[in-house]
């Protein structure tokens, strides 16, 4: 149907429209592919807030040469997995730079552990073993070393950029040519915004800073052109809420990831917790699940911290939130009350996104109207009391009236005399 054919879409749009004059955050999307954006666009996204590169690599055809990379056995094998890579990678780039045009588009660098893309069935380690001409043997003694205990706290992130520069050194090349390309093929101005995750410290963010920035400067002296764009972090340990005024003074934007700020600060799981959150809910013992709806109490607070200490070191800070909770109508009211810029949700909560910061920007301002003055009267003049209007009384009814003059008519019974008591006899 045709939008002037679908009263129900023009009944949407008329609601968004009043919610989006009302609104004073905005409202992006995580996507990590051209339809994803699409349709984020038509729910009325106005940017990327995540866009995940390691989601990219599963694709048909890519998977097989990130594996090459990661089984490979010193640098030389690395970079030559690597350039398979890259042009895959800014392919996938200048997709979705075309379909967002001048929107800001965030791009996260490389967050999970490498375990999670080394084969593990036999099939599969001898297919790996046929492209790559690793031997099985060396495949399955690498999966071994790759192994971790505790994988979503182990060599995960910026942690991995520090320790394989040449895998941050490839996206953000991919990244920048895909901008410069989508530019000067199509007229459009990108706007891409480099996100080092599970940032702790700030020589880990400054560590990857000076190779987004030194090649981004490559990529721009090789195409003749300049692509302006933003450099930023998540902020999902503690730590890190705790020292952002240190790491404010290298990023230039803010991006809470709240599900990993959630598992961090709350000591909770992710992947195991829902055995008993939900118990935990029925019980009493927590009103909501906190990987729904931000615990305003506790995590929000580490929220607050790293928004104050921020802007304490960068009043110009960039902040927005990017988990979960972006399209949660609670947690978008403390984003809003926090003086966040912006919420990223999946492309279908980003309507639930836009209404639920526009009641936010509502009630704060009728929390800020003021109460109406009773008026008083100028000094020096006398209050003169207003004279009582006389209030008519209802007339009686007819009935009423007959009943009355009835009684009037009627005479008045007079009082039998009262009987005097008998003498008592004396007593002899």
């Amino acid at each position: 149907l045709k939008a002037e054919n679908a009263p129900v879409y023009q009944q949407f749009a008329k609601l968004m429209s009043w919610a989006d004059k009302a609104r004073k955050l905005g409202v992006r999307t995580n996507a990590d592919q051209p339809d994803q954006a699409a349709n984020a666009i038509a729910f009325g996204a106005e940017g990327i807030g995540l866009c995940r590169t390691e989601h990219m690599f599963f694709g048909e055809g890519k998977i097989e040469a990130f594996q090459e990379m990661i089984v490979a056995e010193n640098l030389d094998a690395r970079r030559k997995a690597l350039k398979k890579i890259l042009p895959l990678q800014r392919k996938d780039f200048e997709g979705i730079f075309k379909t967002m045009e001048e929107r800001p588009v965030t791009i996260r660098t490389l967050d999970p552990p490498l375990h999670e893309f080394v084969p593990h069935t036999d099939a599969d380690v001898e297919k790996l073993s046929k492209s790559s001409g690793v031997p099985v043997e060396k495949i399955k003694e690498r999966a071994k070393q790759l192994e971790e205990s505790n994988p979503m706290l182990g060599h995960r992130g910026c942690r991995l950029g520090i320790y394989y520069p040449e895998i941050t050194e490839m996206q953000v090349q991919a990244i920048f040519e895909a901008a410069c390309n989508v530019q000067k093929r199509y007229g459009i101005k990108v706007h891409p915004e480099i996100m080092i995750p599970l940032v702790g410290h700030i020589n880990e963010l400054n560590a990857q800073a000076a190779i987004v920035r030194r090649v981004a400067e490559e990529v721009f002296a090789a195409k003749g052109m300049k692509i302006d764009y933003l450099l930023g972090t998540m902020i999902e340990l503690p730590r890190a809420a705790l020292t952002a005024d240190q790491i404010a003074q290298t990023a230039e934007f803010f991006s809470f990831g709240t599900n990993d700020l959630t598992q961090t600060g709350y000591g909770l799981s992710r992947d195991d917790a829902g055995r008993f959150l939900s118990f935990y809910e029925e019980t009493g013992i927590l009103k909501a699940d906190p990987f729904a709806t931000l615990d305003t109490e506790g995590i929000g607070q580490l929220v607050q911290i790293g928004v104050q200490k921020g802007r304490s070191t960068n009043p110009n800070l960039k902040i927005g939130i990017c988990g979960e909770h972006g399209g949660d109508p609670k947690s978008v009211a403390f984003c809003h009350q926090t003086g966040l810029n912006y919420v990223s949700c999946s492309p279908f909560r980003v309507p639930i996104a836009r209404i639920a910061a526009a009641q936010a920007a509502i009630e704060e301002k009728k929390a800020q109207a003021p109460a109406k003055k009773v008026a008083t009267p100028a000094k020096g003049k006398k209050v003169v009391a207003k004279k009582a209007v006389a209030v008519k009384k209802p007339a009686v009814k007819t009935v009423e009236k007959k009943e009355k003059a009835a009684v009037k008519k009627a005479p008045a019974k007079k009082a039998a005399p009262a009987k005097k008591p008998a003498a008592k006899k004396a007593k002899k």
